[in-house]
């Protein structure tokens, strides 16, 4: 398995440790899942999220080959803005979601999915012809990537920082930050937990005295290291997609009820349009919802859902106990016309018929600086 720079600092701080896309990651610590998760939503925690892929992309034609990869609008960002999008396949299907950021008016990284790393560099190479780039690369091999996350992740950067904090807006980015005296290759207004935070590239050789750092630095905020168990339930409360469970190679933008990330308007016709647009003017048989538990169980990937007259109208893309909210809840594609808020369903929990509703998403949602 592949290991993180801060691999060890994971198995001193006792860290359950497991195999995730063939990375060693933690799990959760001694603490547990619940109090991670906890710990993010009133606090601050910190995720070493180094498995993700990090991709850079520079040259003359850079703008219009990411916008024919993706279904976003990246012509609308600023230097040093983010935006989420999917990248799709001709069909119109997903190829992965992923955080596109413009650090120049010719130069962009992406952030991807470790899961599929190899996948998408072979969609991007596979994408270059006819464009004229300097670089197309991963650099994934000499990058850490740390997600400080939580009400008080501002607070705890703004003891390692001399700008203001404040200063750094929501989906913006800096670059070459010093960090307490490391040079830190770019931080971000994003995450992945529906909270306010930052993320954190920095190079390997710097990521053990980084993490360090920041753990100091937010000892007296109640910092907790957290693992991919609380980013789980962290990013379902938030509604925040999961590749291969909630949207993958044979769902559309559409479906999976991201119709506000495709930019039907942008100049470059972007792969899938002609699926995405049909789509979007007639409608699709089935769409990502989200649904609340009445009955006691827990809803898995693939478990089958059924209506009141025990027909089969959809499955389950993810599921799970969400701490803060303090109620079970998932989501699923749902065909139509089953799929209206206050709905109820049945789901097949390992045989047993359990009883949900269709209710608003996102679960839980906070309000960002803008």
């Amino acid at each position: 398995m592949k290991k993180t720079a801060i691999n060890e600092i994971h198995k001193k701080l006792n860290a359950k440790m497991v195999d995730f896309a063939g990375w060693e990651m933690p799990i959760q610590y001694e603490d547990g899942v619940i109090k991670e998760h906890m710990a993010v939503r009133e606090k601050v925690g910190i995720f070493d999220v180094s498995h993700m892929g990090e991709f850079e992309i520079k040259g003359k034609d850079a703008l219009e080959y990411i916008q024919k990869l993706i279904t976003n609008d990246a012509s609308k960002l600023d230097i040093n803005q983010v935006l989420y999008t999917p990248m799709c396949y001709e069909n119109g299907t997903i190829v992965d979601d992923l955080l596109c950021y413009r650090i120049g008016e010719k130069h962009f990284y992406l952030i991807i999915n470790s899961a599929n790393h190899d996948k998408d560099l072979n969609w991007l190479k596979s994408n270059t012809e006819g464009y004229e780039l300097e670089i197309v690369r991963d650099i994934s091999p000499k990058m850490s990537l740390f997600a400080l996350q939580g009400p008080n992740a501002e607070k705890t950067m703004q003891k390692l920082v001399d700008k203001d904090m404040n200063e750094l807006k929501f989906f913006r980015l800096w670059l070459d930050v010093d960090v307490d005296g490391i040079n830190v290759d770019m931080m971000s207004r994003t995450g992945y937990t529906g909270e306010d935070g930052v993320e954190i590239m920095v190079k390997n050789e710097n990521a053990p005295e980084l993490w360090e750092k920041i753990m100091d630095a937010g000892e007296e905020f109640g910092i907790k290291p957290c693992g991919l168990g609380a980013r789980d339930t962290l990013r379902l409360e938030a509604k925040l997609m999961l590749y291969g469970n909630d949207i993958d190679d044979t769902t559309t933008p559409v479906e999976a009820a991201l119709k506000w990330t495709v930019s039907m308007d942008k100049d470059v016709d972007f792969n899938g349009k002609e699926v995405i647009k049909e789509q979007i003017e007639n409608g699709t048989d089935r769409i990502l919802k989200g649904f609340e538990m009445i009955d006691r169980g827990i809803p898995r990937h693939n478990m089958e859902i059924y209506n009141e007259n025990e027909e089969k109208i959809g499955y389950v893309t993810s599921g799970n106990y969400a701490p803060y909210l303090k109620k079970t809840i998932g989501l699923g594609y749902i065909d139509r016309p089953h799929h209206k808020k206050g709905t109820e369903i049945y789901i097949d929990v390992r045989g047993k018929m359990k009883k949900a509703k269709i209710v608003k998403t996102p679960f839980y949602k906070k309000s960002y600086k803008k």
